[in-house]
Protein backbone atom coordinates (compact mmCIF):
# COMPACT_ATOMS: atom_id res chain seq x y z
CA UNK A 1 0.00 0.00 0.00
CA UNK A 2 1.66 3.40 -1.14
CA UNK A 3 0.91 6.90 0.74
CA UNK A 4 -2.41 8.18 0.09
CA UNK A 5 -2.16 11.44 -1.58
CA UNK A 6 -3.48 14.16 1.08
CA UNK A 7 -5.09 17.19 -0.40
CA UNK A 8 -3.21 20.26 1.60
CA UNK A 9 -6.22 22.18 1.82
CA UNK A 10 -8.84 19.50 2.58
CA UNK A 11 -6.97 18.29 5.75
CA UNK A 12 -6.32 21.58 6.97
CA UNK A 13 -10.92 22.06 6.96
CA UNK A 14 -11.15 19.08 8.37
CA UNK A 15 -8.59 18.93 11.43
CA UNK A 16 -10.28 22.16 12.51
CA UNK A 17 -9.34 23.93 15.70
CA UNK A 18 -7.08 21.39 17.16
CA UNK A 19 -4.86 21.55 14.04
CA UNK A 20 -4.49 24.77 14.30
CA UNK A 21 -3.58 25.42 17.91
CA UNK A 22 -0.90 22.62 16.94
CA UNK A 23 0.48 24.71 13.87
CA UNK A 24 0.06 27.88 15.45
CA UNK A 25 2.44 26.36 18.43
CA UNK A 26 5.11 25.53 15.16
CA UNK A 27 4.81 29.36 14.37
CA UNK A 28 5.78 30.46 17.43
CA UNK A 29 8.95 27.65 17.52
CA UNK A 30 9.83 28.57 14.08
CA UNK A 31 9.54 32.23 14.30
CA UNK A 32 12.94 32.90 15.29
CA UNK A 33 14.44 30.53 13.05
CA UNK A 34 16.32 32.23 10.07
CA UNK A 35 15.46 31.22 7.08
CA UNK A 36 12.84 31.38 3.82
CA UNK A 37 9.95 29.24 4.12
CA UNK A 38 6.68 31.07 5.22
CA UNK A 39 3.79 29.47 7.73
CA UNK A 40 1.92 28.31 4.54
CA UNK A 41 4.56 26.14 3.06
CA UNK A 42 5.35 25.48 7.02
CA UNK A 43 1.78 23.64 7.58
CA UNK A 44 1.97 21.96 3.84
CA UNK A 45 4.98 20.69 4.40
CA UNK A 46 3.91 19.55 7.75
CA UNK A 47 0.33 17.42 6.40
CA UNK A 48 2.55 16.20 4.14
CA UNK A 49 4.61 14.57 6.76
CA UNK A 50 2.37 13.61 9.08
CA UNK A 51 -0.10 11.94 6.69
CA UNK A 52 3.66 9.59 5.51
CA UNK A 53 2.75 5.64 6.35
CA UNK A 54 6.05 4.46 7.10
CA UNK A 55 6.42 2.31 3.19
CA UNK A 56 9.41 5.13 2.76
CA UNK A 57 11.16 7.74 4.68
CA UNK A 58 11.32 11.06 4.37
CA UNK A 59 13.90 13.24 3.07
CA UNK A 60 14.77 16.96 2.83
CA UNK A 61 17.63 18.39 0.00
CA UNK A 62 18.64 21.82 2.21
CA UNK A 63 17.75 22.11 5.51
CA UNK A 64 19.75 25.59 6.37
CA UNK A 65 19.24 26.03 10.02
CA UNK A 66 16.26 23.85 10.37
CA UNK A 67 13.25 25.84 9.64
CA UNK A 68 11.67 23.43 7.06
CA UNK A 69 12.96 20.39 8.71
CA UNK A 70 11.03 21.41 12.04
CA UNK A 71 7.95 21.39 10.23
CA UNK A 72 8.84 18.18 8.43
CA UNK A 73 9.51 16.65 11.72
CA UNK A 74 6.80 17.96 14.02
CA UNK A 75 4.31 16.55 11.06
CA UNK A 76 6.10 13.09 11.45
CA UNK A 77 5.82 13.25 15.14
CA UNK A 78 2.21 14.10 14.63
CA UNK A 79 1.34 11.07 12.05
CA UNK A 80 3.95 7.77 12.06
CA UNK A 81 7.27 9.08 13.46
CA UNK A 82 9.25 8.22 10.18
CA UNK A 83 12.57 9.45 10.03
CA UNK A 84 13.75 12.29 8.27
CA UNK A 85 17.15 12.48 6.33
CA UNK A 86 18.02 16.11 6.29
CA UNK A 87 20.46 16.25 3.64
CA UNK A 88 22.68 19.51 3.38
CA UNK A 89 26.57 20.19 3.31
CA UNK A 90 25.55 23.09 5.95
CA UNK A 91 28.47 25.71 3.84
CA UNK A 92 25.46 27.26 2.02
CA UNK A 93 24.75 27.76 -1.39
CA UNK A 94 26.50 29.89 -4.00
CA UNK A 95 23.98 32.86 -3.49
CA UNK A 96 24.99 32.21 0.23
CA UNK A 97 28.56 32.16 -0.49
CA UNK A 98 28.33 35.57 -2.58
CA UNK A 99 26.33 37.28 0.57
CA UNK A 100 28.79 36.06 3.16
CA UNK A 101 32.46 35.34 3.67
CA UNK A 102 31.77 31.72 5.46
CA UNK A 103 28.92 30.00 5.71
CA UNK A 104 28.74 27.13 8.78
CA UNK A 105 25.06 25.97 9.68
CA UNK A 106 25.28 22.76 11.14
CA UNK A 107 25.67 23.93 14.89
CA UNK A 108 22.66 26.22 14.70
CA UNK A 109 20.71 22.91 13.28
CA UNK A 110 21.65 20.71 15.80
CA UNK A 111 20.49 24.01 18.61
CA UNK A 112 18.10 23.95 17.27
CA UNK A 113 16.74 20.16 16.21
CA UNK A 114 17.01 19.72 19.75
CA UNK A 115 15.07 22.57 21.07
CA UNK A 116 12.27 21.59 19.56
CA UNK A 117 12.60 17.94 20.05
CA UNK A 118 12.55 16.30 16.82
CA UNK A 119 15.77 15.04 17.00
CA UNK A 120 14.35 11.87 17.67
CA UNK A 121 13.04 11.44 13.67
CA UNK A 122 15.57 13.72 12.19
CA UNK A 123 18.74 12.18 10.87
CA UNK A 124 21.34 14.60 9.50
CA UNK A 125 23.44 14.39 7.17
CA UNK A 126 26.44 17.12 6.53
CA UNK A 127 26.70 16.24 2.82
CA UNK A 128 25.83 17.52 -0.68
CA UNK A 129 22.94 15.82 -2.19
CA UNK A 130 24.95 14.31 -5.36
CA UNK A 131 27.14 12.69 -1.92
CA UNK A 132 24.09 10.68 -0.21
CA UNK A 133 22.43 9.92 -3.48
CA UNK A 134 25.50 7.37 -4.63
CA UNK A 135 24.93 5.37 -1.44
CA UNK A 136 21.24 6.14 -0.19
CA UNK A 137 19.39 3.12 -0.95
CA UNK A 138 15.85 3.76 1.38
CA UNK A 139 12.71 4.15 -0.46
CA UNK A 140 11.30 7.65 -0.26
CA UNK A 141 7.65 8.25 0.40
CA UNK A 142 8.04 12.28 0.86
CA UNK A 143 10.95 14.31 -0.54
CA UNK A 144 11.28 17.94 0.02
CA UNK A 145 13.48 19.56 -2.35
CA UNK A 146 15.05 23.60 -1.49
CA UNK A 147 18.39 22.76 -2.51
CA UNK A 148 20.49 24.93 -5.48
CA UNK A 149 18.45 27.28 -7.44
CA UNK A 150 20.42 27.63 -10.97
CA UNK A 151 18.35 25.29 -13.06
CA UNK A 152 21.45 22.42 -14.15
CA UNK A 153 21.63 21.77 -10.34
CA UNK A 154 18.01 21.97 -9.42
CA UNK A 155 17.43 19.00 -12.61
CA UNK A 156 20.43 17.43 -11.50
CA UNK A 157 19.07 16.84 -7.80
CA UNK A 158 15.81 15.76 -9.33
CA UNK A 159 17.29 13.13 -11.77
CA UNK A 160 19.37 12.16 -8.51
CA UNK A 161 16.35 11.27 -6.44
CA UNK A 162 13.48 10.49 -8.65
CA UNK A 163 14.15 7.17 -9.10
CA UNK A 164 13.87 6.48 -5.48
CA UNK A 165 10.46 7.90 -5.13
CA UNK A 166 8.02 5.33 -4.12
CA UNK A 167 4.94 5.13 -6.41
CA UNK A 168 1.84 7.08 -4.90
CA UNK A 169 5.08 9.26 -2.77
CA UNK A 170 4.83 12.94 -2.94
CA UNK A 171 7.78 15.10 -4.30
CA UNK A 172 7.58 18.94 -3.29
CA UNK A 173 9.79 21.37 -4.41
CA UNK A 174 10.52 24.86 -2.86
CA UNK A 175 11.05 28.36 -4.77
CA UNK A 176 8.95 27.55 -7.64
CA UNK A 177 8.56 30.77 -7.83
CA UNK A 178 10.86 33.90 -8.37
CA UNK A 179 13.72 31.44 -9.06
CA UNK A 180 14.27 30.32 -12.83
CA UNK A 181 15.75 26.95 -11.85
CA UNK A 182 12.78 24.91 -9.50
CA UNK A 183 10.51 27.08 -11.76
CA UNK A 184 11.55 25.95 -14.94
CA UNK A 185 12.52 22.00 -13.26
CA UNK A 186 8.62 21.71 -12.40
CA UNK A 187 7.22 23.15 -15.65
CA UNK A 188 8.91 20.65 -17.57
CA UNK A 189 9.44 17.51 -15.68
CA UNK A 190 5.98 17.88 -13.26
CA UNK A 191 3.31 19.51 -14.88
CA UNK A 192 4.33 18.10 -18.54
CA UNK A 193 5.57 14.76 -16.95
CA UNK A 194 3.38 11.36 -17.42
CA UNK A 195 4.70 10.36 -14.29
CA UNK A 196 2.86 12.90 -11.79
CA UNK A 197 -0.73 13.77 -10.95
CA UNK A 198 -2.65 15.94 -8.27
CA UNK A 199 -0.49 18.81 -8.46
CA UNK A 200 -0.97 21.33 -6.25
CA UNK A 201 0.93 24.67 -4.46
CA UNK A 202 1.32 26.87 -1.62
CA UNK A 203 3.34 29.95 -1.40
CA UNK A 204 6.04 29.02 -3.49
CA UNK A 205 5.74 25.44 -2.95
CA UNK A 206 4.93 22.96 -5.83
CA UNK A 207 4.30 19.15 -4.62
CA UNK A 208 2.80 15.92 -7.02
CA UNK A 209 2.32 12.63 -6.48
CA UNK A 210 4.26 9.68 -8.18
CA UNK A 211 3.05 7.44 -10.13
CA UNK A 212 3.53 5.14 -12.62
CA UNK A 213 1.60 6.42 -15.85
CA UNK A 214 -1.55 9.25 -15.27
CA UNK A 215 -4.37 9.02 -17.12
CA UNK A 216 -5.75 11.61 -19.87
CA UNK A 217 -7.83 13.22 -16.86
CA UNK A 218 -4.53 13.29 -14.78
CA UNK A 219 -2.71 15.22 -17.51
CA UNK A 220 -5.41 17.72 -18.09
CA UNK A 221 -5.82 18.55 -14.62
CA UNK A 222 -2.10 19.09 -14.35
CA UNK A 223 -2.12 21.64 -16.90
CA UNK A 224 -4.93 23.28 -15.57
CA UNK A 225 -3.21 23.52 -12.28
CA UNK A 226 -0.11 25.02 -14.20
CA UNK A 227 -2.20 27.68 -15.94
CA UNK A 228 -3.25 28.71 -12.20
CA UNK A 229 -0.34 28.94 -11.28
CA UNK A 230 0.54 31.94 -13.97
CA UNK A 231 -1.35 34.54 -12.10
CA UNK A 232 -0.80 33.39 -9.17
CA UNK A 233 2.94 33.95 -9.42
CA UNK A 234 1.97 37.38 -10.68
CA UNK A 235 -0.66 38.31 -8.19
CA UNK A 236 2.30 37.34 -5.34
CA UNK A 237 4.77 39.84 -7.06
CA UNK A 238 2.36 42.78 -6.45
CA UNK A 239 2.32 44.95 -3.18
CA UNK A 240 -1.34 44.02 -2.08
CA UNK A 241 -2.79 44.35 1.40
CA UNK A 242 -2.49 41.13 2.94
CA UNK A 243 -6.08 41.12 3.42
CA UNK A 244 -6.42 40.70 -0.08
CA UNK A 245 -3.76 38.16 -0.57
CA UNK A 246 -5.20 35.83 2.30
CA UNK A 247 -8.64 36.26 -0.12
CA UNK A 248 -7.01 35.19 -3.11
CA UNK A 249 -4.52 32.18 -1.28
CA UNK A 250 -8.14 30.64 -0.25
CA UNK A 251 -9.73 31.38 -3.68
CA UNK A 252 -6.62 29.81 -5.10
CA UNK A 253 -6.85 26.55 -2.81
CA UNK A 254 -10.72 26.74 -3.75
CA UNK A 255 -10.45 25.89 -7.69
CA UNK A 256 -7.20 23.80 -7.11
Amino acid sequence: MTMKFVNFLNTVKILGSDHNMVTDKIRKLTAKIHGWLTDTEGELLYNLAKSCTGNGVIVEIGSWKGKSTMWLAKGSQAGNKVKIYAIDPHTGSSEHKKNYTKVWTFGEFKKNIKNAKVDDVVIPFVKTSEEVAKYFNEPIELIFMDGAHEYDLVKLDFELWFPKVIDGGIMAFHDTIGYYGPKKLVAELIYKSKYFRNIGFAGSITFAEKVRQNSVKDKLKNRYVLLLHHPYEFASKLHLPKSIKNIGNKFIKLIQ
